[in-house]
Parts: structure tokens; C-alpha cells; sequence
């Protein structure tokens, strides 16, 4: 990978974002400094590379010994279909989910994958927040919600995960709309989801109650879904630890 032809970056920031946007450009990059003397690279981030190494081609990845040192020739976003990812446990589904729908939308041909690991936690948007705002909100750049599609299939919450998600991103044939949000106007009604994994349905059931309470003294439109997992849908928990 030629100095003159790559862009140098430094440091471990926005590394997400320097891939996605390398690869949506053809833009070959070289990143250092990335948590030296702490380790380099993060299993999570590691993990980033082999996902976007199965939905692409023709591109080169180059990893150093110590993980400080990144260099990534992108190739063909490909897309692909019955792909299959483990995402670990280190981060949430999420984080693997975002890049995956902006490469998705300019892959070859449409991308349809099951990843597992993580769906519910902290540091993440959870699988919820993507199925119920984010992919609602793609329409409005242009994206079509035909063929746009995020089944939760098994819950999983930190810190053994078992959570295992489909994603389905269409391609476009045009470029993305620009969006101009000059007025969030009013709140009309209050949609959202409850979950609960290996525990009993009354928790979940208080918890609904409890959350409609709230929402109800400042709007009465408040419908909330229930969503019980048990056994292998409800994930790994601590209990079953030996």
C-alpha cells in the first residue's frame, strides 16, 4: 500500500467512521498510534474488520503484531446474502449494525445477515432503536423500506449475549436525499417496546405499567409492546454459569 496513495490517520477516534467512509470512496488508509502502549486494536474492533472483510472483495486489510498500526485498501462493497457473523460480547449488536446499513445501501447486491452476540445493552443503540426509528427514518433520504428489514430472532443481554438478529439492507439506485430538519414539531403519540429475558412476565408487565404512567400525564396516544423471551430466545444468563 503506497504512502503517496493513502490517507494517514492517527489514533483509535471515529475508527467506524474512517472505514465506512474509506471504503464508500475508494480511499486506501493507513492508521497509527492506535492505543499504543494499551493493547492496539479491541477485540470489538477486530471483530469489525472480519465483518467487513465477508461484504467486500478485492480489498486489502493489514494488521501489525502489536494492533497499533491498521492499514485498509478497500475493495467492492459485495453484499451478499445467508452471511452469517458472531459479533462477540464485547460490544452490542449495534455497533456492527451501523455500518452495515450505509455499506449495504451502495453494495452490489442486497445484503441480508445474520449476526449474533449482544442485542439489549448500555453502550450501543439497541436492536429495538434501529428497528423502530432508525429504519423508519432511511425513507426520507430516499431509502426504500421494501427490502429494509431487522428481525430479532433471540434477545441477549450482556455479559454472555446468545442474541441473534437478521438484517436485510436493499440496494439504491440513486444517490441519498438531503434533509433539512428545520422543526421537530409536537409529540403526537408514544410508541415503544418492553423486553424482558428468563425472568417472570410480571416484571415486564410492572415495568409496562410503570413507563405507560409517566407517559400518560403528558399524552394519552401510549401504546407499548411486550416482547417475553424464555430458553434459547431470551439468550445466555449468568445463572447458568458453572
Amino acid at each position: 500500500m503506497g504512502r503517496e496513495k493513502s490517507r494517514r490517520l492517527s489514533g483509535s477516534r471515529d475508527f467506524r467512521q474512517r472505514l465506512v467512509l474509506a471504503m464508500l470512496t475508494s480511499t486506501p488508509i493507513i492508521i497509527k498510534d492506535v492505543r499504543a502502549g494499551e493493547g492496539g486494536l479491541r477485540p470489538h474492533e477486530m471483530s469489525l474488520l472480519h465483518l467487513l472483510d465477508k461484504v467486500s472483495d478485492q480489498h486489502v486489510i493489514d494488521v501489525n503484531d502489536t494492533g497499533t498500526k491498521v492499514g485498509y485498501k478497500p475493495g467492492v462493497v459485495l453484499g451478499g446474502k445467508d452471511l452469517e457473523h458472531d459479533c462477540g460480547v464485547h460490544r452490542g449488536i449495534g455497533y456492527f449494525i451501523e455500518p452495515l446499513i450505509l455499506l449495504g445501501l451502495f453494495a452490489r447486491s442486497p445484503l441480508s445477515i445474520r449476526l449474533k452476540g449482544i442485542t439489549n445493552d448500555t453502550k450501543d443503540p439497541s436492536v429495538d432503536t434501529f428497528r423502530m426509528v432508525t429504519l423508519h427514518m432511511l425513507k426520507h433520504f430516499g431509502v426504500p423500506l421494501d427490502g429494509l428489514e431487522l428481525k430479532i430472532e433471540n434477545r441477549g443481554a450482556p455479559p454472555r449475549g446468545g442474541g441473534e438478529v437478521l438484517l436485510r439492507v436493499p440496494n439504491i439506485n440513486s444517490t441519498l436525499k438531503a434533509v433539512n430538519g428545520i422543526d421537530e414539531g409536537m409529540v403526537k403519540r408514544i410508541r415503544g417496546v418492553t423486553f424482558s429475558t428468563n425472568v417472570s412476565p410480571q416484571i415486564e408487565n410492572r415495568i409496562l405499567y410503570a413507563a405507560r404512567g409517566l407517559f400518560n400525564k403528558f399524552i394519552p396516544d401510549v401504546h407499548i409492546f411486550t416482547d417475553h423471551r424464555a430458553g434459547l430466545s431470551g439468550g445466555l444468563y449468568v445463572s447458568s454459569l458453572k
